[in-house]
């Protein structure tokens, strides 16, 4: 089939697998050209592998430290008839491109949230690592079914009162305003079971309890903290909440473990085009804001620019560099007065007439668009392609 991209809203309902595939080639190559000689992680499970920041970091432990991964995610294979997802995509270009280098990686379709996967990707780290020495926790779901059969649900809300602010239509491209209601208790510690830390403190105590990971090992999730600009619908949100307890759980991790010398650490990384992040109302506009201005200041980065900036110059495995409330800060350029002024002058100013000046709105959309494989440079979109691609380690 001729596969084009077909967009509703904040989700594209196709993939490209060429796109895709070249897309992790940039990646792949880019890695390779900035981490010559880095003394990284040799055994890595990255959970949530497959887009944004956690399929950075497989590339990153990869390519950049010759690292062997596993890697956990959930995506659809095409039937034939539809495309595959681009995670699903993006993983059979990754197995392919470390198979080429004689890395081991191997991948499990499936809820990471189970018990049933930690106990076959635990079985797998036994037989063929041993034990891993790197454990990257980067799940963005909407939704936790427990061991108890209760599933919880995300949601995208304030806490303690409505808020209203500038909107980008993702639908058309306008500009308008939004208002968002305040989510009740039930609401916000069901999305802090869905995107907190606890399921994170579920992995590291199965893997310790199955002696299936390093002493003296390291492990790592990521989070968002913006400005406040954008605190009542993130920080302050419901989203913000979880985020907070994500914060907390490594340093519980850390403590723990201390015996056997585990560190938990938590990564605030910059705004980015992710599949998770177009869901949030008010960001997208912002985003594009930021871009502009980042672009002209001269330090705009994507996924794999911020993680291979996170094993090189905060060094996470040797002398971890952090604030004083022990996070890793990579939104250091985002949240910098230069930055931040010019994107507040900015919103102050933006409307309908000037938010092809003020913002850069197309960036956005053509990174929209690289997740899913589209509008890449090299990639011929009019080549009749079969959208059934395998991934070896993957029973599909």
């Amino acid at each position: 089939m001729i596969i084009k991209p077909k967009v509703k809203e904040f989700l594209c309902l196709t993939a490209h697998p060429e796109g895709c595939k070249k897309n992790i080639e940039n990646q792949v190559r880019y890695v390779k050209e900035n981490m010559t000689d880095y003394n990284g992680p040799k055994k890595v499970l990255v959970i949530g592998s497959s887009t944004g920041y956690g399929l950075a970091s497989r590339i990153v432990a990869g390519f950049g430290c010759k690292a062997d991964t596993i890697g956990v995610m959930f995506e659809k294979p095409s039937n034939g008839k539809r495309t595959a997802s681009a995670g699903w995509y993006n993983t059979a270009a990754f197995e392919e491109f470390a198979k080429k280098d004689g890395q081991y990686a191997k991948t499990f379709n499936g809820d990471a949230f189970s018990k049933s996967v930690k106990e076959e990707v635990i079985e797998t780290i036994k037989k063929d690592f041993g034990k891993v020495d790197m454990v990257i926790y980067s799940l963005a779901a909407p939704r936790r079914t427990v061991e108890d059969g209760t599933t919880y649900q995300s949601v995208l809300k304030t806490t303690g009162k409505s808020f209203t602010n500038k909107n980008l239509d993702l639908k058309d491209n306008t500009l308008g305003e939004r208002t968002l209601e305040p989510a009740n208790d039930d609401e916000v510690q069901s999305t802090v079971k869905v995107m907190g830390g606890e399921d994170w403190m579920d992995w590291m105590k199965a893997l310790v309890d199955a002696d299936a990971i390093e002493d003296g090992a390291t492990t790592l999730a990521y989070s968002y903290i913006g400005p406040e600009l954008t605190y009542p619908i993130y920080f302050d949100g419901t989203i913000g909440q979880a985020k907070k307890h994500l914060h907390a759980t490594a340093k519980e991790i850390t403590k723990a473990f201390e015996e056997k010398g585990i560190k938990g650490f938590v990564s605030v990384n910059k705004a980015l085009v992710t599949q998770s992040s177009s869901a949030i109302p008010i960001v997208p506009l912002y985003m594009a804001i930021l871009y502009k201005v980042m672009k002209e200041q001269g330090n705009h980065e994507g996924c794999i620019e911020q993680i291979t900036r996170l094993f090189t110059d905060r060094d996470i495995l040797n002398n971890t560099v952090v604030d004083k409330d022990g996070l890793i800060r990579l939104d250091d350029l985002e949240l910098s007065k230069e930055v931040q002024d010019e994107v507040n002058r900015r919103w102050e100013l933006v409307n309908a007439d000037n938010l092809a000046e003020i913002a850069d709105v197309p960036g956005y959309w053509e990174d929209f668009y690289h997740m899913f494989g589209f509008q890449i440079d090299d990639v011929n979109y009019e080549e009749d392609l079969e959208p059934v691609v395998n991934i070896p380690s993957v029973e599909a």
